[in-house]
């Protein structure tokens, strides 16, 4: 067997075993989609953490869209509690925080009587995230409750 032949060989059975090429070009090409359902409670979550934070984070100001957000998603009666809350405690009551997320994700907790509840994971940098349970009624589609304990365990 030739030099030539035998590193060809070589290099052709180390791609094989670790995998190299084929792999990172399949996976580099997929198509990435989301789906929703207006009738569903976690996809309107999750429509509201993704624009709200798009909003709030976007460097043109954003303008009156998270105040818009809010209004269309959060529960009247609420929407005051979590204003006293962000008074008292000089921080976003929707993110509960006073920076902006780099990532979220909204993983469905549980349904109970009337309402859903769910888990947002909010990313703050590499190893750094903080959990934030959101209920929603099931009938109005309205936020009824956020923070870091679920309507259920209070």
């Amino acid at each position: 067997m030739s030099t030539k032949t035998r590193t060809a060989l070589t290099g052709g059975i180390l791609a094989v075993a670790l995998g190299l090429g084929v792999t990172a070009q399949a996976s580099a090409g997929a198509a990435r989609s989301v789906a929703g359902d207006p009738a569903d409670n976690l996809t309107r979550i999750a429509d509201f953490y993704g624009s709200y934070i798009d909003a709030v984070s976007d460097l043109d100001g954003s303008g009156d869209l998270p105040t818009a957000l809010r209004a269309y998603y959060l529960d009247p009666a609420y929407a005051k509690v979590l204003a006293a809350w962000e008074e008292r405690e000089h921080a976003n009551g929707v993110l509960q925080a006073q920076n902006t997320p780099l990532r979220w994700k909204v993983t469905e907790a549980g349904t109970a009587k009337n309402r859903t509840e769910a888990v947002v994971t909010l990313t703050w940098s590499r190893n750094v995230t903080t959990k934030l349970y959101v209920d929603m009624t099931r009938d109005t589609h309205k936020i009824i409750h956020i923070g870091t304990k679920g309507l259920g365990s209070k």
